[in-house]
């Protein structure tokens, strides 16, 4: 296929590819490169982001830390200055 048959045929394109496995793209009848299916790198899937857990992890995170100024603080000091 050309860029320009991937180009303005997408879906034909996505179809060629999930049949055949992979789609040499041509340019002057000269292959310039492949395009393979997405393959995940990861098997496991990521976990599910839990709001509680997060808390008490930034809760033992800050503990030990000052989190300093706030953010309404740092503009209030900018637009004094």
């Amino acid at each position: 296929m050309t860029v320009r048959d991937i180009r303005l045929n997408r879906p034909a394109a996505e179809k060629a590819l999930a049949r055949v496995g992979e789609i040499v793209v041509t340019r002057d009848a000269k292959p310039v490169a492949r395009i393979l299916p997405y393959e995940s790198s990861s098997s496991t899937r990521r976990k599910r982001f839990d709001a509680t857990e997060h808390l008490r992890w930034m809760e033992s995170f800050w503990r030990t830390r000052d989190p300093g100024p706030s953010s309404d603080e740092l503009l209030r000091r900018d637009r004094e200055a």
